[in-house]
């Protein structure tokens, strides 16, 4: 109760955001309004109220990140600048075939392969990391997955101009097929993750997290070479709606809080069984890190998932004219959004957690996992247009 009372009396004492808020703070804001202006200067004949209102909440949300987490203006600004580069250099979609810098930097597959070494390379430093407990080692493999995270955004950003070059016009935004979900998956895991290290001020998460941004690589490589999925195709009917372009990212932000909270099950269970004065308990994360981050994962997914849902229902009913039709899809959302809502029920009511609320996450990913691609491979429904 003291401590309670303790830690009240810090945040009452905190400045607020507007007191804190610096000179760099304020150009960040001016850099990105002054963006946003020239985007409607460029674009703003041919966007809707829709795309209007979406530029919009994007570039306040820019700026909120920017205020919160220092490190995300440098990502943001380079990514823009670097997608903004690539597309002046496209006259033609063919020139990807042709000019340098794209050919073997930024075109769409080649930011996306830099991306697909680059994060299994940062899974390998920072297992280096745990093993050696260099500190100096893991900042390197952070960087890596600083630099993963921006690759992959840049492919997915960049994909979205060649998909208006594409014959035709038919663009649209790259969340459209397991391809491209598959490399915003990777991207979102990550910076939700570098999110929590710089919080949690450790490397020592960054293997178990990693390891399954890795196997996403490694499913979307398969994907690429076996499947030939990087190709551009216009859409199908159902996917030409503005929802999709809300939907789907919401979607992926709650996959991917989920797929950390359950690493970091993984990682709970490995540290509960290492004695206090072992080497290894210094060199992996503590469980109280662990238990930390993974309820922050799981609460902020679980948000997120059920605003997607939401928006998943009244895209349903534009598309097919019902809210709910219970699509093996859309039942295996339900069953996802129970899961942890009973999760998140026994955690906050009950105080429930170490061992078997670390178990609980891992399994919860099996069964987001099958309700995302289970669903696609071995059940057919209105969501058919997602099979492998």
């Amino acid at each position: 109760m003291v401590a309670s009372r303790e830690e009240m009396m810090r945040q009452m004492r905190r400045p607020s955001l507007w007191q804190r808020l610096t000179v760099s703070d304020w150009a960040w804001a001016a850099l990105v309004a002054v963006a946003t202006a020239g985007t409607f200067q460029v674009l703003g004949d041919v966007m809707n109220g829709y795309e209007v209102v979406i530029t919009l909440f994007t570039a306040g949300v820019m700026i909120g990140i920017g205020w919160h987490w220092g490190e995300s203006k440098i990502y943001m600004a380079a990514v823009c600048l670097l997608s903004l580069f690539a597309v002046m250099r496209y006259p033609a979609l063919g020139a990807a075939q042709t000019d340098f810098f794209l050919q073997y930097l930024l075109s769409s597959q080649s930011a996306i392969m830099w991306m697909s070494a680059l994060f299994p390379a940062a899974t390998l430093v920072y297992g280096v990391s745990l093993f050696t407990g260099h500190r100096f080692t893991g900042q390197v493999a952070s960087t890596l997955t600083w630099f993963g995270a921006g690759a992959g955004l840049v492919g997915l950003l960049v994909r979205w101009h060649e998909t208006h070059l594409f014959a035709g016009g038919i663009g649209y935004i790259p969340v459209s097929n397991l391809y491209e979900v598959f490399v915003l998956f990777a991207v979102i895991t990550a910076l939700i993750y570098l999110y929590y290290e710089k919080a949690q001020q450790t490397y020592s998460m960054g293997f178990f997290v990693l390891l399954v941004i890795t196997a996403s690589v490694g499913f979307l490589l398969w994907y690429h070479f076996d499947r030939g999925a990087s190709q551009i195709e216009p859409l199908v009917p159902a996917l030409k709606s503005y929802w999709m372009k809300i939907h789907v990212p919401t979607n992926f932000i709650g996959y991917g809080c989920f797929a950390i909270a359950a690493m970091l099950g993984v990682a709970y269970l490995i540290r509960a069984r290492v004695p206090d004065d072992s080497k290894w308990a210094d060199r992996l994360p503590t469980l109280k890190q662990i238990d930390d981050v993974s309820y922050r994962s799981i609460a902020l997914g679980f948000a997120f998932f059920t605003v997607a849902t939401i928006l998943g229902a009244l895209w349903a009913a534009e598309a097919w004219g019902a809210y709910w039709s219970w699509d093996p899809k859309e039942t295996w959302a339900l069953i996802v959004w129970l899961n942890y809502a009973a999760w998140l029920h026994l955690r906050y009511t009950k105080g429930l957690r170490g061992t078997p609320m670390a178990w609980w996450a891992v399994i919860g990913l099996f069964v987001t996992t099958f309700a995302f691609l289970g669903v696609n491979m071995f059940l057919s429904g209105l969501h058919s247009y997602g099979e492998l």
